[in-house]
């Protein structure tokens, strides 16, 4: 590599450059780069905020894809992983074990809710749910019941990208060039009342016949047949479709009754966005197993886990049997460091307390945006929005695929982006704005995104 190559500023055009010819981004167009569109490079951060190379600010009101639970630039998180690297960098937790592994796993089982006390660690939240479907399979091949393997999941949910987590999810342009995907995944409606297929009036009724159709799956798949419910407690894709009330206890009971396993993917709702350490707790359900990563770190290290009730893991202690299944990097030390640091502080910042104080005052800023034409929905809970965009607010018509692409890809996404906001403008479902900024976020920057918001669809509304 020559020296032109080494170069260590940060010069726009030349890391742009270097990227299109380089880097293979995640669900990216890459394509759609070329000399006049260039890759964005971002180079700092600090609090809510990030810096490109070229010295413009962002309000990060994505959180970094729903992870940045801190804010950017806290050096205390970088210091507990270099003074963890210096210690014992990496270990394994196949058979042996390390101290930050065996620390970590108590202080989550201590969070986690009822007897959901067993911590299997993974790198992300795909392999967390991943892992999921894998020990339900193998824990009901132990107890006797070899045919139960299927699992029941969402409509528009994510659940992750690898293939078994691809086909718990209920996206179908993003399942289609991978297919056959693994089999036993099947779908039913999410919690989505602003276009509720039935009880659109009503909405703990929604969410009753919503959890039934969960049963309705179960009886016609066979009981004998299904190992597990996967569900988030507020779904991503789609736009943030919240749990009506009674659902999530209503879907406890048919799980209870068939024998089969609640599993929650709180990949996204965990370590505060809600509110709560897990977000089990605000709903009062108590699953057999939760799924996290993201925010466990604030993002600073890689890192998610699999946690299961004490129940799951008994067939496993007996005889010879093992869960054959883990990843190299699962556990790290340096991860396992960084989280604990991450929830010292905040206990001591008083993170929950902040969010559960502010998110009235997020959710009555985002309601100013009903006066807009364009605005059908606005859902969510915590520091977790998103915006349901519409042609006609009366009728509740969306926007054809045509008029969805100009709109948010030729429109909303850059457009966002230039007004100074980092966001998600999104079409899996309908067209959605989604907000999700770190937790420290005060007033000021509520305001922000909000304000930005009304001016670019405002201005979006002569786009159409």
């Amino acid at each position: 590599m020559t020296a032109d190559h080494l170069d260590p500023t940060y010069d726009d055009a030349n890391y742009s450059e270097r990227a299109r010819r380089h880097l293979w981004m995640a669900f990216s167009r890459m394509g759609s780069y070329s000399e006049t569109n260039e890759i964005p490079i971002i180079v700092r951060g600090e609090g809510a905020y990030v810096w490109d190379s070229k010295g413009k600010k962002y309000l990060d009101g994505i959180s970094s894809l729903f992870t940045s639970q801190l804010g950017h630039g806290r050096s205390e998180l970088g210091e507990a992983a270099a003074k963890q690297a210096a210690e014992i960098a990496y270990f394994p937790v196949w058979t042996y074990a390390h101290p930050k592994a065996v620390e970590l796993a108590e202080r989550l089982a201590h969070l986690a809710p009822g007897e959901l006390n067993r911590v299997f660690f993974t790198t992300g939240g795909a392999e967390a749910n991943e892992s999921s479907w894998k020990m339900a399979r193998q824990y009901f091949k132990l107890t006797g019941k070899p045919d139960k393997y299927k699992v029941i999941s969402r409509e528009v949910a994510y659940h992750g990208t690898a293939m078994g987590a691809l086909a718990i999810t209920g996206i179908p342009a993003m399942k289609t060039m991978y297919e056959p995907l693994v089999p036993g995944a099947i779908k039913v409606p999410n919690t989505n009342f602003y276009r509720a297929r039935e009880h659109g009036d009503d909405l703990y009724a929604f969410g009753q016949w919503a959890a039934n159709e969960i049963e309705e799956a179960i009886l016609r798949e066979g009981p004998e047949t299904v190992a597990m419910v996967t569900l988030e407690p507020v779904q991503n894709a789609g736009g943030c479709f919240t749990p009506p009330p009674g659902y999530f206890q209503r879907v406890r009971e048919i799980c209870d009754e068939y024998d089969v396993l609640l599993v929650l993917d709180e990949v996204i709702c965990s370590f505060g966005r809600l509110g709560h350490y897990f977000s089990a707790n605000k709903y009062g359900i108590e699953p057999d197993i939760i799924t996290c990563a993201k925010g466990m770190t604030s993002a600073y290290a890689p890192i998610g886990a699999m946690i299961a009730h004490d129940r799951l893991i008994e067939p496993f202690l007996k005889d010879h049997n093992s869960f054959l299944h883990g990843y190299t990097f699962a556990g790290h030390p340096v991860s396992a460091a960084v989280a604990m640091a991450n929830l010292d502080i905040f206990e001591r910042e008083g993170i929950l307390d902040h969010v559960n104080t502010m998110a009235p005052k997020f959710q009555a800023a985002l309601d100013t945006l009903y006066d807009l034409p364009i605005v059908g929905d606005i859902r969510g809970d915590g520091y977790f929005y998103g915006i349901e965009l519409v042609k006609d607010k009366v009728t509740k018509e969306t926007f054809n695929e045509e008029e969805s692409e100009r709109l948010l890809r030729g429109y909303l996404s850059g457009a966002l982006f230039e007004a100074g906001l980092i966001c998600r403008a999104d079409d899996r479902g309908d067209p959605v704005v989604q907000l999700a900024p770190p937790l420290i976020c005060e007033q000021a920057e509520i305001d922000f995104m909000v304000s930005t918001i009304r001016d670019v669809l405002s201005e979006g509304l002569n786009r159409i």
